[in-house]
């Protein structure tokens, strides 16, 4: 068995009746890796992790842990553990008895449960804590508790099911760090379901984006946010300003030709497999850049469009505005403001410029 390949997911297909959900996933995950499964509601990513624990038999395909074929086996016999949405504790047992619980279904003697028990408490500042009920804790040590007890049986894989969704925003932030420097100091797998992108960006080595049951790309944070492989992708990237172009490949340039908001115009064809023809344009709020439309500077490569600002907020450190660009509204950042019924230069930098042939924007 080599390193590459500790958690091996070969051909997995699951559906619920007719409906398929899950479509071939081929899925190497290395040894200590953490892999975020990140992805919109219904797009199949809880139920490649229930797949994986156990919880979901899949209708064809195998799971391999460490070179051993797990798909039939049932999810106690698989050195997983799941850390649930729900956190999913007894109310009526204590902080302790809860850690302690899948060891003691183990049968691991009272001193020995004890010590471990009392280790990961202290591993996840919980000291002082055993005696309390789960309803005297704050919602962040509930969730520690919760991960402590998936913790203790030493599993071989983590699996986690959205486990910050419940908390506040600001405690959210802060437990997504120590979750990962926990799970980095303890060098264990971790498969990580979510559908915040941010979560998934500033956790995971390696980033899994699904869409309807397939995966549409794969790699590491940056690799999935600067260089997305479908308009899909980059749309839930956080590139949602689109605008349909038409381009026509010229040696390494594309050509876009005059439209309602912009003049003639190229950018490096930079390795992107695009045809002539409709063209799929995003780009992310960030990435635009607001002049005067008399008052335009010397650019660098990209496209240069001209609309008009709708309306202007202040959603924190940027003015955000709503530009018409011909028959489309876009969202732009600025630090400088410009007021609704302005006329405005709209420059996107090539890089940032996301381009797709529009009848190849999905995975079919």
């Amino acid at each position: 068995m080599s390193e590459a390949g500790f958690l091996e997911l070969t051909g997995i297909e699951s559906a619920y009746g007719s409906t398929a959900v899950l479509k071939s996933i081929d899925l190497s995950v290395r040894h200590g890796e953490f892999v975020a499964l990140l992805g919109s509601s219904g797009c199949g990513k809880t139920t490649l992790l229930r797949a994986i624990a156990g919880f979901v038999t899949p209708t064809a395909g195998t799971i391999r842990v460490g070179g051993y074929d797990v798909t039939q086996q049932p999810p106690d016999k698989r050195g997983m553990a799941l850390m649930f949405q729900s956190y999913a504790l007894w109310p009526h047992m204590t902080v302790a008895d809860n850690i302690g619980y899948g060891l003691k279904l183990r049968g691991v003697s009272r001193a020995e449960r004890a010590q471990k028990v009392a280790a990961m408490q202290a591993l996840l500042g919980l000291e002082g804590l055993g005696e309390r009920k789960p309803a005297n804790l704050s919602g962040g040590q509930r969730q520690r508790v919760a991960l402590g007890r998936a913790l203790v049986i030493d599993p071989e894989i983590l699996l986690l099911d959205e486990p910050l969704s419940n908390l506040d925003a600001r405690i959210r932030l802060s437990v997504r760090h120590e979750l990962r420097a926990l799970q980095q100091r303890l060098g264990i797998t971790a498969i990580h379901v979510t559908h915040d992108r941010e979560e998934a960006m500033v956790m995971a080595d390696r980033i899994v984006i699904l869409d309807a049951g397939q995966i549409a790309q794969q790699g590491s944070p940056e690799e999935v946010y600067n260089k997305p492989a479908s308009a899909f992708v980059a749309a839930f990237m956080g590139a949602e300003n689109l605008l349909t172009l038409q381009g026509s490949v010229e040696g390494d340039r594309l050509v876009i030709a005059p439209g309602p908001a912009n003049a003639l115009g190229s950018v490096p064809l930079a390795s992107r497999p695009l045809v002539s023809g409709a063209i799929e344009a995003r780009f992310r709020p960030e990435a635009a850049q607001l002049f005067p439309v008399d008052a335009i500077p010397t650019l660098g490569p990209g496209m240069t469009f001209r609309g008009l600002v709708r309306s202007v907020s202040y959603p924190g450190g940027v003015w955000r505005h709503v530009v018409q660009l011909g028959d489309r509204e876009v969202l732009a950042d600025s630090l400088q403001a410009f007021a609704a019924g302005d006329q405005v230069a709209l420059h996107v930098p090539a890089p940032s410029l996301f381009l797709f042939n529009s009848d190849a924007n999905r995975i079919r």
